[in-house]
């Protein structure tokens, strides 16, 4: 069995797929979204984040590190992350917990020991298990032995993707599947690579390749709102015209923009974008006024 490396599981979520669900987050991502609201997940590697408020100074840490990668002036933190080995041990030793490292080894029969804690609720509600990230395809073999699992247990599978992975790896992956929830954020392929870091070809090949195969009804579009990006007219008059192709899609999330510069802090990396108010209401209704006429069911 492949060992998987996640940064969170989160239970009872409401919002990842239909009824109660565990949602997994996978570490590793290709894209690097400006917006991104799960920057934690963006390294394939553990990521040491650094939590101010609980800091107490004790210096334990820099003590402790054995690169040298953690000092104190005028008892000011720093951490110096290109000396930083991800060793964990000043995440182990400090008392407050003002350091972690979000990322943890996991075998698939570890993973679905968690899962399977909340059977009932799927049960009950119609859940099951969703596979998000950074993007899960980036663990591809984990997913699709986690997924494999998952079936041979009845458990609703749904796989929360960017879309952006080779077509073979993306395939290898259909048959799990149940839902997708597939993220549609920029229409123009340089505005896509300007603001994602990676061409929007892939992306759209692949939910071609769904569509194709019949799996249409099965994919839940969701469009990131972000203020000045993707919420203009242009942006999403271009995406209404590539989902007016495709068969048997009929659902769109619309997902508001909202600051989490606090997480790029904590983790020591730059925080690219320039506004920090969420949409308003009135932006959020022009933009799923004009989705709907094209037929969709458009949640907010």
């Amino acid at each position: 069995m492949v060992n998987g490396l996640i940064f969170d599981i989160k239970r009872y979520a409401v919002h990842d797929g239909p009824g109660i669900r565990t949602t997994v987050f996978l570490k590793g991502c290709p894209l690097r979204c400006w917006w991104c609201h799960n920057p934690e997940g963006i390294s394939q590697e553990k990521s040491l984040m650094f939590f101010e408020y609980k800091c107490m100074r004790c210096k334990t840490c820099a003590g402790i590190c054995p690169s040298g990668a953690i000092s104190f002036e005028n008892g000011v933190h720093y951490i110096d992350r290109s000396r930083c080995n991800n060793c964990g041990l000043c995440s182990e030793a400090c008392p407050t917990e003002a350091l972690r490292h979000a990322g943890q080894t996991i075998t698939v029969e570890e993973l679905l020991k968690e899962i399977e804690k909340d059977v009932l609720l799927y049960d009950n509600s119609g859940g099951g298990v969703t596979f998000s990230g950074g993007e899960p395809l980036m663990q591809h073999e984990f997913l699709e032995e986690a997924l494999v699992e998952c079936k041979k247990r009845d458990i609703h599978t749904a796989l929360d993707t960017s879309g952006y992975a080779p077509e073979r790896i993306f395939s290898s992956v259909v048959d799990y599947v149940d839902v997708f929830l597939y993220d549609l954020k920029l229409a123009d392929e340089e505005e896509h690579r300007k603001y994602t870091g990676v061409s929007n070809n892939l992306i759209k090949e692949n939910l071609r390749m769904l569509a194709g195969r019949g799996r249409g009804r099965d994919v839940i579009l969701r469009f990131p709102v972000i203020p000045g990006i993707t919420d203009t007219q242009k942006n999403v008059d271009g995406l209404v015209e590539f989902i007016s192709t495709l068969k048997g899609i009929n659902e769109i999330d619309l997902l508001p923009f909202h600051d989490i510069s606090e997480k790029y802090c904590r983790l020591g990396i730059e925080y690219k974008m320039p506004v920090r108010q969420a949409p308003p209401q009135q932006k959020l209704m022009q933009i799923k006024e004009r989705f709907e006429t094209i037929g969709l069911y458009v949640k907010v």
